[in-house]
């Protein structure tokens, strides 16, 4: 059973109530984008491992960056770090939709735009990561989670999928403005919070970026239940590689439901992302927080293989909506015990350590996925994620023996334990 303590409900006061805000109107803008972006490689180009470069080269700087992004997050202001990422990722979207009402658009930039944005996102995950509980009680991170997850579902398909079609309509150019916007207003939001300074341990004397770094992966690798979930993690994003690469092919190729059709495979996802954020509380309450894990991981097997082998939109779409709500209950609960576990000052480090091995296989699956869609069919993708699941799932199964304690931070302070 989880600790009843974790469930308490963040005040939107404090601070909260606008890093929410602003990042659901971040990921509204950001599923503009998602959507849109397929699509117009689509247009550009019908080689599959042409559009699937597109999306791995979106992962790539998370495996060159991504430990630097949470070292530097532990360093500077968090706050300040956010609001400048996002100002920046608003001009480069801004001059992006610029190129493509200019007809200057092109495969190249779209690979080029995916590596950049995710670039200035290495940073911004990891202090959006690490900010969270100052403005947030640490017994109510788990019910802040949730919430900020299920608002950028909300967000991010219910009402961004839908609308894409309809800016389309517009111009090739407005998702991409769109989101430029969201950048902007999100970056002000941030701005404008007003957040003490974060509590850090002095660095010693000599003290670098490399060693910093190593630290964090230290906290990570003696931590079981970390461990356990980001050896789970990356397994599932080598799946989750291929299948997004491919989606928008086996939606309009393999399944012949075009634009409307992918739009309304987005829009069940979300549904059923929403669902598993009102459903989480329940599921930890059974089966703790990596129990409940380890239940999202093996739903989502059954799912992928619906999805790589009945030839139905309406299969596709409730398969969907399953694996998202597995997914929320995946997200939130890897978030949350990473946030829970992770020694004071060094949650950047920590999810930077995370993020960067989990992701790593993305590029890798997203290749995978061309290259399987191009030999064997564009329905094989999801039944090759469905294979790496099944992989994860038996990764997490360490990770499920009980007690195990919350790693102890270098400098011998004792932490509290927290029950998975």
């Amino acid at each position: 059973m989880a600790d009843v303590r974790d469930m308490r409900v963040p005040a939107w006061r404090g601070g909260f109530g606008r890093l929410w805000s602003a990042a659901v109107l971040s990921s509204f803008g950001d599923a503009l984008r998602t959507a849109a972006l397929p699509l117009l490689a689509a247009t550009l180009t019908d080689e599959p491992m042409l559009i699937a470069s597109v999306t791995a080269c979106g992962y790539l700087p998370w495996i060159v960056f991504g430990l630097l992004g949470g070292a530097v997050a532990d360093r500077v202001d968090q706050r300040r770090a956010m609001w400048t990422v996002d100002a920046l990722r608003g001009l480069l979207m801004a001059a992006f939709a610029a190129a493509v009402v200019l007809g200057h658009v092109s495969i190249g930039l779209l690979i080029a735009l995916a590596f950049a944005l995710t670039t200035l996102q290495t940073l911004f995950d990891n202090a959006s990561t690490a900010l969270l509980p100052v403005l947030v009680d640490r017994k109510a991170l788990g019910s802040a989670n949730a919430r900020l997850m299920t608002g950028q579902r909300i967000a991010g398909g219910l009402l961004a999928g839908p609308l894409v079609p309809v800016l389309l309509l517009v111009g090739a150019a407005a998702p991409f403005l769109a989101d430029a916007v969201t950048f902007l207003v999100g970056a002000a939001l941030v701005a404008s919070l007003r957040v003490g300074a974060t509590e850090r341990e002095p660095r010693p004397a000599g003290s670098t970026l490399r060693g910093e770094i190593a630290a964090g992966l230290r906290v990570l690798g003696r931590d079981r239940a970390l461990r356990g979930l980001c050896a789970a993690t990356a397994l599932c994003n080598i799946g989750m590689g291929a299948l997004i690469a491919t989606l928008v092919l086996l939606v309009t190729g393999w399944l012949d439901a075009g634009n409307a059709g992918f739009a309304a495979a987005m829009t069940a996802y979300t549904v059923g992302s929403l669902a598993g954020g009102v459903v989480n509380r329940w599921v930890v309450d059974r089966l703790g927080r990596i129990g409940g894990v380890f239940l999202a991981g093996a739903v989502q097997i059954g799912a992928l293989v619906v999805m790589g082998s009945v030839r139905s939109l309406a299969a596709l779409t409730g398969s969907l909506a399953v694996f998202g709500l597995m997914g929320m209950v995946w997200n939130v609960n890897t978030t949350t015990l990473m946030q829970q576990r992770s020694p004071a000052g060094m949650l950047g480090r920590v999810s930077s350590a995370f993020r960067t091995l989990s992701v790593a296989g993305a590029p890798l699956g997203a290749l995978l996925g061309g290259a399987v869609a191009t030999t064997w069919g564009l329905n094989t993708p999801a039944l090759l994620a469905a294979a790496f699941f099944v992989l994860s799932v038996t990764a997490l199964i360490p990770a499920l023996k009980p007690d195990v304690s919350v790693v102890e931070p270098d400098d011998g302070a004792t932490t509290a334990r927290v029950k998975p």
